[in-house]
């Protein structure tokens, strides 16, 4: 059971790229078709939130509460951050440098956000990032340069500067969303998703983009539903076990996933890049599912509430308005504490390391 417990966190985090991965050639299928690229982007964004929406619909019309913590009035300042830098600063600097740069080269520079992602958290976060998992990351973000390269000269001009911007504006995201990842997943990607589609679409309107039809309309909203809207709930659930910095690293998969699939939907030769990505992805997440962070570490009191049940961290009592069943989510006191086993810098260990 520790076992399992212990890969949940890398589990999820691969099935959260392999859902944003699988939404790649999808995407390009109805790009195919003429859909203008921002409007794309406004309704693959309505539509992971239009579709978390209904289930949250769906879920209250039965009555059956979350087990998650709701947003909280002080988490709005970073929910609000999230939105603006993940929702709208990121896809406005990609459209921005689309227009100005090689598609071989944007493909190639798009991987920056998986290193903007594990630099952020162990640079300004402060996340613990030892050698083995620095190669394993390089590793993986190595496969997904591998498999972008399309070969010819990639200009730092106006243009890829404005898509490296897009990567280091979501590499922010991801780390922000990490301090919104003990409220409930399906709240913050449905809301990002609303606002963000909202304001994509509308920037779409203004350029003269007009909608498709409701096929393609209906085809890219489950598209956007699955590859970004569970995809980023699956993804906040994993940045509540690992942190941002390893996360990050298992979402560079992303790239080869959607690869994989094309291969197989649209019967793309496999290539020799195709297998040099996998040979290095292979290896990176193999460091990274190795992993065995052990030593005696101390827990500080501190209060907050999220989902979980009565393991080694939450032994405390209950009052009668709170709920019985695990697992559940109530507001709880942390103990100070002091012992050794394996963890990642999930919420209970975002502490300190001697160097």
């Amino acid at each position: 059971m520790a076992r399992l417990q212990a890969y949940s966190g890398p589990m999820t985090a691969l099935a959260s790229a392999a859902l944003f991965g699988a939404s790649t050639p999808l995407a390009k299928l109805l790009l195919g078709g003429g859909l203008d690229p921002w409007l794309l982007a406004g309704l693959l964004y309505l539509g992971s939130g239009i579709g978390l929406g209904a289930l949250e619909l769906v879920r209250a019309a039965r009555g059956r509460p979350s087990a998650e913590a709701p947003l909280e009035r002080r988490d709005l300042p970073w929910l609000a951050l999230v939105v603006l830098a993940g929702g709208i600063v990121g896809p406005l600097l990609l459209m921005v440098g689309l227009t100005h740069t090689p598609a071989s080269s944007a493909a190639l520079l798009l991987n920056v956000e998986g290193l903007a992602t594990m630099g952020i958290a162990w640079l300004v976060f402060k996340e613990y990032v030892d050698r083995r998992l620095l190669v394993g990351a390089f590793a993986i973000l190595s496969g997904a340069v591998v498999l972008s390269w399309q070969g010819g000269p990639t200009v730092f001009g106006p243009g890829a500067t404005a898509i490296i911007g897009a990567c280091i504006a979501w590499g922010i995201d991801n780390n922000l969303t990490r301090k919104l990842s003990s409220a409930d997943p399906v709240q913050i990607a449905m809301i990002k998703g609303l606002v963000a589609g909202t304001v994509n679409l509308i920037l779409a309107a203004t350029t003269g983009a007009r909608l498709p039809a409701v096929p393609e309309i209906a085809l890219a909203g489950l598209v956007g539903f699955l590859g970004y809207g569970v995809s980023l709930v699956l993804f906040v659930l994993a940045l509540r076990h690992l942190g941002a910095a390893r996360t990050g690293a298992y979402f560079s998969a992303a790239p080869f996933i959607g690869a994989v699939l094309a291969v197989a939907l649209f019967a793309e030769p496999i290539t020799i890049q195709l297998l040099l990505a996998a040979l290095l992805m292979s290896g990176g997440l193999s460091l990274h599912l190795a992993e065995r962070h052990v030593h005696e570490h101390a827990h500080e009191a501190m209060e907050h509430a999220h989902r979980h049940v009565h393991d080694a961290h939450h032994q405390h009592g209950h009052g009668p308005q709170e709920p019985a069943g695990e697992p559940h989510t109530h507001a709880h006191r942390h103990q100070p504490m002091v012992h050794r086993h394996p963890h990642y810098p999930d919420l209970h260990h975002r502490h300190g390391h001697a160097h």
